[in-house]
């Protein structure tokens, strides 16, 4: 029962949590067959829910498993973890709409699944409800700004605003290197974590020049459709027409289509989400990427939770740091480069700036 599982949890040794870190990040020591055996066995004494001598993750996501986005890097990650600890393959439902998730968490939680990996926001609000009917699973969700704590329920949430800070004084940079004034920001609906994003973007790009100008554009026929391939690809070919020559793909199926056109016109494009863009042989002439990376977040929450750290009903806070999350620009060098290690100092360490973007993160969630 739930009451045996947080001390199981914390019994197990920091060790476990490195060679967890290593498995996650796809190590390439090769270690013994005895130290993988000891190490897979611990992981399976902490988190095996239901007794079977494995473990099973099931992740639930919003967005399509193969969108090269967010919702993927959440799978893939899920998935080599599984193989590289010989653990069950992992379950995976994706697509799942807010009406819908609180039947379709339900229905995996009925697979035997031991951890359960929840990847957004909107399809987090059953979780108060699903903990508490299936207490003997870890639940673990990366829920964003505001989700309320549930003492079933380990969390963990980023800082969008020092995020997209970093993002874009990254955009402003390669806007003054290219002789640019114009951006675009692709989104959804003008959801609240769009509009942190979205503002804290601006500050970010204006810090390098005030004049220069980012216009939001919605693409989504819906709540959470980041998907609508169409819609985005249309307001991309408008603002061009209009003078843009940088685009903010802030979308997850369409992230490609945007891309593509982007390349395809000869301007700038960012990707949301993925670390690996700047490594993609997709054809796709990215720029960058602003990295808030579903896979890399989720192994690094499970160290946290290894090791004690990150339990049910906390949550933890991941820091803006180079190398985790922020903004990554493709073979940036010279003033582009020194721009965006300034900035991730920037939202460590000025206190001014912090203060700006905390009243940004306020008023997009209500608070301001």
């Amino acid at each position: 029962m739930k009451a045996n599982k947080l001390p199981r949890l914390l019994a197990v040794p920091v060790a476990l949590a490195l060679a967890l870190g290593a498995a996650a990040c796809g190590s390439d020591d090769e270690g013994s067959s005895d130290d993988t055996t000891a190490t897979n066995g611990a992981i399976v004494a902490a988190f095996d829910a239901n007794g079977d001598g494995t473990v099973t993750i099931g992740v639930a996501t919003a967005g399509p498993r193969d969108d090269n986005g967010y919702s993927q890097t959440l799978v893939d990650f899920a998935e080599e973890f599984s193989a590289e600890n010989s653990f069950d393959d992992p379950i995976i439902r994706d697509n799942i709409g807010a009406a819908e998730a609180a039947q379709a968490m339900s229905d995996l939680a009925e697979q035997g699944v031991d951890i359960m990996v929840v990847g957004a926001q909107e399809i987090a609000e059953p979780l108060t409800d699903l903990t508490e009917e299936f207490p003997d699973i870890f639940w673990y969700c990366n829920c964003g700004a505001g989700f309320e704590e549930l003492p079933g329920l380990a969390q963990a949430t980023d800082q969008g605003a020092t995020i997209h800070y970093t993002a874009g004084v990254a955009m402003g940079a390669v806007l003054q290197e290219e002789g640019g004034t114009q951006a675009v920001f692709l989104g959804c609906c003008d959801l609240p974590f769009e509009r942190e994003a979205y503002n804290a973007t601006v500050a970010g790009m204006q810090s390098v020049d005030p004049s220069f100008t980012m216009n939001y554009v919605g693409t989504g026929d819906a709540q959470y459709d980041f998907h609508n391939s169409a819609n985005a690809t249309a307001a991309l070919t408008n603002a061009i027409a209009n003078g843009a020559t940088l685009a903010y793909a802030y979308l997850s199926d369409a992230l490609d289509p945007v891309g593509q056109l982007a390349t395809d016109e000869g301007i700038a494009v960012f990707a949301a989400g993925p670390a690996d863009i700047c490594e993609r042989d997709d054809g796709i002439a990215w720029t960058g990427s602003v990295v808030f990376d579903g896979g890399i977040y989720a192994a690094e929450a499970l160290r946290q939770i290894v090791n004690g750290e990150l339990t049910e009903g906390t949550t933890y806070s991941f820091p803006t740091e180079q190398g985790l999350n922020g903004v990554t620009v493709c073979d940036a060098e010279g003033d582009v480069q020194i721009l965006v290690d300034e900035s991730f100092v920037a939202v460590a360490s000025d206190d001014d700036l912090l203060e700006v973007l905390g009243g940004i993160s306020a008023e997009a969630y209500g608070g301001g």
